[in-house]
């Protein structure tokens, strides 16, 4: 009887670790207001105006590709907007700097290197176009 309790609360924890990492899949969270120095790579990168979107990802991230066309398709319908994606496959140091922990992230940078946002996981396309409203405005 034991046995069962102990599946039965191992199911219980792991329903309830799963729906927590899937509420918190592309959520977009508020840039820190004390922003790392950015990367040579990344500040090449950036476009002279408006915002980019820096991808962060890897070479076998499966989110990754889908993400891509998320984030290529706004910045083709969206004025400002220019769309980045980084491989940091072999240049692990480029997402150390940014403090980034996982794949896909998407880093919304002015054309000064000003952080504005960060999405972990894939973004939902209308809820970024959303919160970015205000910063491409100003583009």
């Amino acid at each position: 009887m034991t046995g069962v309790w102990v599946l039965l609360g191992v199911l219980v924890l792991g329903g309830v670790a799963g729906a927590l990492l899937q509420a918190r899949n592309g959520r977009i969270r508020a840039a820190k207001s004390t922003a790392p120095a950015l990367p040579g790579r990344v500040s090449d990168a950036l476009a002279p105006e408006g915002v980019t979107l820096v991808q962060i990802s890897t070479t076998f991230c499966a989110p990754c590709r889908h993400t891509r066309a998320i984030l290529s398709a706004l910045a083709e319908k969206t004025d400002g907007l220019t769309h980045v994606d980084l491989d940091v496959t072999e240049t692990p140091e480029v997402a150390k700097a940014l403090s980034v922990l996982r794949t896909p992230t998407t880093l919304a940078l002015t054309a000064d290197g000003r952080e504005v946002l960060r999405v972990g996981g894939v973004p939902r396309g209308q809820d970024l176009l959303e919160a970015l409203k205000p910063h491409l405005a100003n583009a």
